[in-house]
Order: structure tokens, then sequence, then C-alpha cells
């Protein structure tokens, strides 16, 4: 594997990876997978696989300002 190869695969994080990451359980990540609500994922063959990217995307839109925004009951 070269060096191109390696950094396009380490972009992507398994679903423990990507829960660790995000400091979630895989169980909770694998039901926002299901009913929706979590970040985008893609499917290689039978794994599951997320975009480090998408995963700062999916962090940034639920950013804060208050306890009041209307995004923060929904963040729950």
């Amino acid at each position: 594997m070269d060096r191109s190869e390696s950094k396009s695969a380490s972009r992507y994080l398994t679903n423990e990876e990507a829960a660790a990451y995000l400091k979630l359980s895989p169980h909770t990540l694998n039901k926002k997978r299901v009913i929706g609500g979590g970040p985008k994922f893609r499917k290689l063959g039978s794994r599951v696989v997320y975009a480090i990217d998408d995963l700062e995307s999916w962090i940034e839109a639920r950013a804060c300002d208050t306890t009041s925004d209307p995004r923060y009951a929904q963040a729950r």
C-alpha cells in the first residue's frame, strides 16, 4: 500500500472507531444509523464505515449557543 492509499484508508473509521471518536457507544451509533439522526455512513461490502469529515460535519451541525436553542432539544 503506498502513501496515498494509506492516507485514503485512514479517512474512514469502523463503527466502533467512529463511536469512540464521537464518545458514543457503538450501540447508540448503530441505533442512529437505523432510525436516523446519525452521521452519514458508507457501506463497503458488509462493512459500515464513516468518513471523518462527515463525523466532524455532524458534530458541527449540533452546535448550540444556549440550552434554549431548538437544536439543543433535538440533539438530546
